[in-house]
């Protein structure tokens, strides 16, 4: 059985970085969303060799709270990015490179 508190302590703290996280991608601070991304795989790290089936149940709480910040970080970044492609597509009056030409869609269709 592994031991608890030091799990536990890792769990807190990275609950911690995930609420910096989402304070910084509210602020758009990049040099600490950069920061709380590298916290968190230090963090990773240490969560990694852990077995499931030995995590107790304050610590299976703190899993699930976790989850969920990262979850809802996740959400915020996905909405912080269409909306930087949808200015950059405003300011250049065209689509994403990376879209497929409506011509071009039709033609592999007919293919």
């Amino acid at each position: 059985m592994i031991a608890t508190a030091p799990l536990r302590d890792t769990l807190r703290q990275m609950i911690a970085v995930l609420q910096d996280e989402r304070q910084a991608l509210a602020g758009l601070d990049v040099d600490t969303i950069m920061g709380c991304a590298v916290d968190k795989r230090a963090l990773c790290g240490w969560l990694d060799p852990v077995d499931p089936d030995t995590v107790d149940e304050e610590c299976r709480g703190l899993l699930d709270a976790a989850r969920r910040l990262n979850e809802t970080n996740r959400q915020v970044r996905n909405l912080v990015a269409a909306n930087v492609a949808a200015r950059l597509d405003a300011l250049t009056g065209s689509p994403a490179l990376y879209r497929a030409a409506p011509q071009l869609a039709v033609m592999a269709r007919h293919r």
